[in-house]
């Protein structure tokens, strides 16, 4: 199982990110644990300047932007 955190405030963009991951993942039949990560503390802690950041299994693979529907796959191979 996939540990996956979104990192961001809770804008447009953010549940955007959350709802294509939590999407894709169930298409393809992968377990992740998702989790919305609100605290500005927290994410500035791994790094991030612009959300939404996307962090997997404690590795940073996105910030800033909606990733794309590729993109999300290739993390969830």
């Amino acid at each position: 199982m996939k540990a996956i955190k979104v990192l961001g405030s809770g804008c447009a963009n953010c549940k955007t990110t959350l709802n294509l991951i939590e999407e894709i993942a169930q298409a393809r039949g992968v377990a992740v644990e998702l989790e919305k990560v609100a605290d500005m503390a927290a994410i500035l802690g791994y790094g991030v300047m612009s959300t939404p950041g996307v962090v997997i299994d404690g590795k940073v693979v996105h910030a800033g932007g909606v990733p794309d529907r590729k993109k999300i796959e290739s993390w969830l191979q």
